[in-house]
């Protein structure tokens, strides 16, 4: 607004006032435009980031139906308190009956009682407690020779598993020392080396904390046992009261005993979770769709009531492609007893747009074919060969069959004996250690028990202590040991392909000699090979993945075996909600519809705000000239005031004077 003044002062007619007058005047018409256009632009970015939030809200549930393995959900349902279950995907549903006899338990032994724990001393030397085959040495000493030093010491051994605490009973002190873990081979032997009084086995000095043969010093307090249950109706016994071995996928937890009152365990598909899942994606959908209605709905007898959105093209396209995802057959599925989401229950109100969902229809068809209602919303590979195992697929894969040629089969890593055992092999301090290498890994020095072993025996004796090794199973390495046709070791990685080896790296004296165990490497596994799509793929292990820029990059499957040569196909089905997820997470990529639509009105904000920079610029501009202007004339119009004024004064005199001579 003008800020001169004294503009008008000359005139009393060309003010500041009139001046701002003529500035808003040159300003509101465009102001107005202005303030239009970016309230319809703020309001469509408005309205157009909630359908954004819809699509966001409409891919998680996508998501969660794009993975197989919720079809695969299984229910444990117990009924006994005596026990209880759970299951993976991998489970298979099935109905049973458990009767659990025994719980399993740790050992746990406590010595006599003592009037303190913390000074009386209980004797010297070395204790060597053995747990399931590991011993570990607890040396006692002056520093540590009372019923706390000893629980310390004991409780110091990270390597023992056994926990040692000093309890007070009501009239003294006692040691307590407990197994970690259950099960009849976690029983506890303390073996002494007494050296105050030099009698390893009497009930005096540290030889009173002994529980081994022949000097059984500590009290029996709770004996170590393992778990005995019956499974329809097969006896079965466990070290420890979670049972994860016994069916595939399905972990047991034994809480208390139901001796003579057998109880069912059923394992069934969570089919509630499931439908519950759909029901999310249904709701989801249904939000996006009445959203993108409320704003592109068009009224001809009242145009002020459309929606704002109405002829939007991006609003469009994303309803358009996601409705198309809906309306189609899915590829793979032509043959299959369900074949769209229309099959499963699923079906869109023709008035309203809306999806509309029938449980029933949905569960029915889920118990007839759980694999093809899968397929409907994930993405599922399926081989014609029973012995190939589809893994995975990769965003660049294209639905379709690809052919499958195996030219080389995965072999695990093994090394052979070169003596024949007999009958009988002893296993003395000449021929009891070695070491070896699996798949990369060195062992530490491998001890076997001395004694006399047929074939099977040493065989199984070996297989244990390796696979006791801390090196090797710190690093998830394992063997299995057998006897060959011709009676000789056979030691073989569990694992597959090339990186699968079993080298022997030291032996003893009479090693080689006895056992066939020599300082040698063994056969070295080999990694699958083959085609798939007719392009030479990537073998690891018993995994074979198909090659980059192909239509079936990146699927992988395993072979398990068979024969060498042409092995069926493998076809891959991107259901509804695998394709969903793709066409949601490309809306919202870097070059994707929604985020071209919001970068486009942004910029349209943009180039109002610098409209609004050029509006002011202008009017400033005009203000400025005006002033100038009305200034100018303003001194004008007073110099004509004085002159007026000055030759009124003249007039005035020349008409006093002519009166004064008359």
């Amino acid at each position: 607004m003008a800020s001169v003044s004294s503009v008008g002062i000359g005139s009393g007619v060309l003010t500041s006032d009139l001046i701002d007058q003529l500035v808003e005047a040159e300003r509101a018409p465009t102001e107005k435009r202005l303030d239009f256009k970016e309230e319809e632009i703020t309001t469509e970015l408005s309205v157009f980031g909630q359908i954004q939030s819809a699509v966001t809200d409409l891919r998680l549930p996508s998501r969660t139906l794009a993975d197989p393995d919720l079809f695969q959900t299984l229910n444990a349902t117990s009924g006994s308190s005596a026990f209880t279950a759970t299951a993976d995907s991998s489970a298979q549903p099935g109905n049973y009956t458990l009767e659990v006899s025994t719980l399993a338990q740790s050992q746990s032994l406590s010595s006599a009682e003592f009037s303190d724990a913390d000074t009386t001393t209980i004797g010297t030397g070395t204790l060597t407690i053995t747990i399931n085959g590991a011993s570990e040495d607890i040396v006692i000493d002056g520093t540590n020779n009372t019923l706390n030093g000893i629980a310390a010491a004991i409780n110091e051994n990270d390597d023992l598993k056994a926990n040692a605490s000093v309890l007070y009973t009501g009239t003294g002190y006692t040691l307590v020392i407990t197994s970690q873990e259950t099960g009849l081979e976690n029983a506890i032997d303390i073996s002494v080396t007494d050296t105050g009084d030099g009698d390893n086995l009497n009930n005096s000095g540290l030889s009173q904390l002994s529980y081994t043969s022949g000097a059984l010093n500590l009290n029996l307090d709770q004996d170590a046992g393992d778990a005995t249950f019956s499974f329809n109706g097969i006896s079965i016994s466990r070290s420890s009261n979670t049972v994860t071995d016994l069916l595939q996928g399905v972990t047991l937890n034994l809480n208390g005993t139901n001796p003579g009152a057998p109880a069912s365990l059923s394992i069934s598909r969570d089919e509630d979770l499931i439908v519950e899942k759909v029901e999310e994606f249904v709701e989801k959908y249904n939000a996006l769709q009445s959203l993108i209605s409320d704003n592109t709905k068009f009224n001809p007898d009242n145009p002020a009531s459309n929606g704002i959105l109405l002829g939007d093209t991006s609003t469009r396209t994303i309803q358009n492609q996601i409705q198309a995802i809906f309306g189609q057959t899915i590829q793979g599925l032509e043959s299959a007893s369900v074949r769209s989401m229309a099959d499963v229950g699923i079906t869109t109100n023709k008035d309203t747009g809306q999806l509309e969902f029938n449980s029933s229809t949905f569960k029915s068809k889920l118990s007839a074919d759980a694999e093809s209602v899968a397929a409907v919303f994930a993405d599922q590979g399926r081989t014609s060969d029973n012995q190939i195992e589809f893994m995975r697929a990769g965003s660049a894969t294209k639905v379709g069959s690809y052919d499958i040629n195996i030219t080389q089969l995965a072999t695990k890593g093994a090394f052979t004996g070169n003596v024949a055992l007999g009958a009988s092999t002893t296993i003395d301090a000449n021929n009891d250690t070695f070491s070896l290498n699996v798949d990369g890994t060195s062992s530490a020095t491998i001890t076997l028990d001395a004694g006399a072993y047929t074939p099977a025996a040493l065989a199984a004796e070996i297989q244990l202590k390796i696979n006791a090794d801390t090196n090797l199973t710190d690093a998830g390495k394992k063997v299995t040991v057998t006897v060959d046709g011709s009676n000789q070791i056979l030691i073989t990685s569990n694992e597959f392909g090339s990186s699968s080896v079993v080298n022997i790296e030291n032996v003893d004296t009479n090693t080689a000699a006895t056992l066939g165990l020599s300082v040698a490497s063994g056969v070295d596994g080999v990694d699958v090979a083959g085609t798939i799509n007719g392009q030479t793929a990537t073998g690891a292990g018993q995994f074979l993945t198909a090659a980059e820029g192909d239509d079936s990059e990146s699927i992988r499957i395993k072979v398990t075996g068979g024969a060498l040569g042409d092995r069926g196909n493998v076809t891959y089905i991107e259901g509804v909600g695998e394709r969903l997820v793709d066409l949601i997470t490309g809306f919202l990529g870097a070059n994707g519809t929604i985020t071209a639509k919001n970068e486009r009105l942004n910029t349209q904000l943009d180039n109002l705000s610098e409209e609004r920079v050029k509006l002011n610029e202008r009017v400033e501009a005009l203000e400025a000239r005006l002033v100038r202007q009305f200034t100018a004339a303003d001194i004008i119009i007073a110099q004509l005031n004085s002159t007026q004024d000055f030759i009124s004064k003249q007039l005035d005199a020349l008409v006093a004077s002519s009166k004064g001579d008359n």
